[in-house]
């Protein structure tokens, strides 16, 4: 049987029947999803969906009210919290910076799940928080407070930390916050590197052609429920805009990677033709033309 501690890289996840609940709301009722392993997972729908309430019960962050998570067919239910930290790393939205601490020693609280009355800070964890440092260009920033830092710098930081805590499953909900275009997609880089390294991703992610791009697979939720799930190729289409984003939008291929990008209506503007065009006394342009 697999050591839950341990499990083989591309780890198997699947939720089952979730309900997902906080005191003042129901978020999602019989939400089933099963990731693709060594896959990059990304989900995506319009904000209040319950992505990243879907991305805290993954990481047993949150307790479904029925249903179940399951981890190579385990429940994480039954599982010890330092059993999951090291299968499962989770970068949450906007965690809370400890005060006074230096960028190393942040990083290196993702060795903790590792630690032990027995087995206490070794070389490899050492060589396991300079390696997560330099993956996102922050080494030469290791001895510096975190408050000093920029947001995106604090980011980039955070993302170290979890790369640190070395598991076959991370979990990232929003990971781009705060970063300019250029550190977007080195993180993304990133997550493609190990994804195809072996280590199953999920992030949650707003940018949609961002989310083409980069994902193996991709996951759409409105209202709680996953509406649609696929490689990019197959989800990405002008009608899922429509009925999950409310968004009108051209869908053609991206000329650097071929993949889905979307290019949103200017219905102002088409509706600005339309109304100069029948002033004029033409008839309204049809709806092809507008294209």
């Amino acid at each position: 049987m697999t050591n839950p501690a341990n499990p083989a890289q591309g780890s198997r996840l699947t939720a089952e029947a979730l309900t997902l609940a906080y005191p003042s709301a129901t978020i999602a009722t019989d939400l089933s999803l099963d990731i693709e392993p060594n896959g990059f997972t990304v989900i995506i729908g319009p904000n209040g969906c319950g992505k990243s309430t879907l991305l805290r019960a993954l990481s047993r962050m949150i307790r479904p009210v029925s249903g179940q998570v399951t981890l190579e067919g385990l429940d994480l239910a039954g599982m010890r919290p330092k059993e999951i930290a090291r299968t499962i790393a989770t970068l949450t939205q906007s965690p809370v910076t400890p005060s006074a601490i230096t960028v190393a020693d942040l990083v290196a609280r993702g060795r903790n799940p590792h630690q032990s009355i027995f087995k206490q800070w070794s070389p490899s964890d050492e060589a396991a928080v300079t390696g997560a440092l330099a993956e996102v260009s922050m080494l030469e920033h290791a001895d510096r407070l975190v408050e000093e830092l920029s947001g995106g710098q604090r980011q980039r930081v955070w993302i170290a930390m979890a790369l640190a805590q070395d598991t076959p499953v991370l979990l990232l909900d929003e990971p781009t916050t705060y970063l300019d275009i250029a550190h977007q997609i080195d993180v993304l880089d990133l997550c493609s590197r190990l994804h195809e390294s072996g280590r199953t991703l999920v992030a949650v992610l707003h940018d949609l052609n961002l989310a083409a791009r980069y994902a193996t697979h991709i996951v759409a939720m409105r209202d709680g429920a996953v509406v649609a799930h696929g490689t990019p190729d197959e989800l990405i289409t002008p009608e899922l805009l429509r009925d999950v984003f409310d968004l009108e939008a051209l869908v053609i291929a991206d000329p650097e990677t071929g993949r889905p990008l979307i290019v949103p209506r200017d219905l102002r503007a088409a509706a600005d033709r339309t109304t100069t065009s029948t002033a004029e006394g033409q008839a309204p342009m049809a709806e092809e033309e507008l294209v």
